[in-house]
């Protein structure tokens, strides 16, 4: 029977912790993908390449050359730490760089897939991030900036069922929850109006290019392409594990066009 695919993106806020890697976060990230990959094709966005980069050279990272620098110092270091962990499952992983003019040419977007496609069929772990070194802005012409949006085309044209965030961010909420007492977790989404994708963006870490908003208008892409996206904690991998391997939704909201789902 076909394994359905899932992307699991995770972003410098869950990656990142005092300006440096969370070793013990990929340790637990990668248990999660290695118990899942029995059930489910697994494509990972993962942030997380600037951070790497400031804990070899402490750059400036409000100058966009030391930001494209520190990226591609810590790139390779990312990887490296991806393997390690990996390879005590014996899972092999390939790093995927993408610019917004690969997913804006039929052409390169079809050899991507391809690529895709045998690196799947051979159970190897795509790793995805955005080319932060050679990319400069171009992404915004295609509706993003930040690897929340990436992650949403990488679903769409890779033509995985469902998008996985996990995020600082645990679940959309009626309120600002941090605010707000009475706010609460909005379980499952089947539209967004146009001023909750119009707010602010609110990024909550020094390394982060999103908020909620960022995660929002990922969501609204795939509503619009009829597929999912849900939305849970980083730091408590049980309630994403919970809901792809038991179907148990007891956390986390469920971005979703099928109003009974």
């Amino acid at each position: 029977m076909q394994k359905k695919r899932v992307v699991i993106k995770v972003g410098s806020a869950i990656l990142v912790e005092n300006q440096k890697i969370n070793l013990e976060r990929i340790e637990s990230l990668v248990q999660l993908i290695n118990e899942i990959r029995n059930s489910y094709e697994v494509i990972l966005v993962s942030s997380g390449a600037v951070a790497s980069g400031f804990t070899a050279l402490e750059l400036d990272k409000s100058n966009l050359s030391n930001k494209q620098a520190l990226a591609a110092i810590g790139q390779p270091l990312l990887m490296q730490t991806y393997a390690r962990a990996l390879g005590k499952y014996g899972i092999l992983s390939a790093q995927v760089l993408f610019s917004g003019y690969d997913l804006d040419s039929r052409k390169r977007t079809r050899n991507a897939q391809n690529a895709m496609e045998v690196l799947l069929q051979n159970n190897v772990l795509p790793i995805i991030n955005e080319n932060d070194v050679t990319t400069t802005g171009e992404l915004m012409f295609l509706g993003f900036g930040d690897n929340d949006q990436l992650s949403a085309y990488v679903t769409h044209f890779f033509c995985a069922h469902l998008l996985a965030i996990l995020s600082d961010i645990d679940g959309y909420y009626t309120a600002n929850p941090h605010t707000n007492p009475n706010a609460k977790m909005r379980k499952i989404v089947t539209q967004l109006s146009e001023e909750e994708l119009a707010a602010e963006a609110t990024p909550n870490n020094a390394f982060a290019t999103g908020g909620i908003v960022t995660k929002l208008k990922a969501a609204q892409f795939l509503l619009e392409r009829k597929r999912e996206m849900f939305l849970s904690s980083g730091k408590d991998l049980t309630i994403l594990r919970d809901f792809l391997l038991e179907h148990r939704h007891e956390k986390g909201t469920l971005f979703t066009s099928n109003p009974n789902s």
